[in-house]
């Protein structure tokens, strides 16, 4: 029976096969296609065009397998990455000067701003956001509902708690508000996304 290969690509070895060699397989199954997987980080390098990902039945070193793709080079303006239409986790930082959509080859992805480092899960049909429940507006990604722990000076010193949908948002680390607290305060916040 001949090896076969999950959908990260480790190597499945067949009953009976690889007689004295499936130690090797099964060392490059753990210390590099899982390793890749969970904790792996690769840059993905653009040439002013969109980039597409793929994996083949090897538990070799894949781009396409690694939690983090580093997006380096220069994008020409907005850019796809596609990566394979497999169930899979990514983080994408992008550090291009161009917003990059990830996408599979069936879905509409989700874009990535210049400059940001989000969460993304690959379903097999569609990019979506990892966490659809935690959106604020930070660092020009929008997202659709967050809370807010922080202090007013005006306060007693305890925390505070302030959802975004009252009229703050936050971009590029400032805090504004077109309600919840006096023009002039300054809060110190942390964002709690999941929530």
């Amino acid at each position: 029976m001949a090896s076969t290969y999950n959908s990260i690509k480790v190597e499945l070895i067949g009953s009976g096969d690889q007689a004295g060699a499936w130690g090797s397989t099964t060392n490059t199954n753990l210390g590099t296609a899982l390793t890749e997987a969970i904790t792996g980080s690769t840059d993905v390098v653009f040439a002013s065009a969109d980039v597409t990902l793929t994996l083949s039945n090897t538990n070799l070193t894949q781009p396409a397998r690694h939690l983090r793709l580093n997006l380096t080079g220069v994008s020409g303006g907005a850019r796809n990455l596609i990566v394979p239409a497999i169930q899979k986790q990514y983080l994408i930082t992008n550090n291009l000067a161009d917003a990059v959509t990830v996408k599979n080859s069936s879905g509409t992805g989700i874009a990535v701003p210049s400059g940001s480092t989000i969460g993304v899960f690959n379903d097999a049909t569609n990019v979506v956001a990892s966490f659809t429940s935690a959106y604020a507006s930070v660092n020009g990604l929008t997202m659709a509902t967050a809370r807010i722990l922080g202090r007013t000076t005006a306060s007693t010193g305890a925390a505070e708690e302030i959802t975004v949908g009252s009229g703050l948002s936050l971009t590029a680390g400032t805090l504004t508000s077109t309600g919840g607290i006096t023009a002039g305060q300054s809060i110190s916040y942390a964002l709690v996304f999941g929530i």
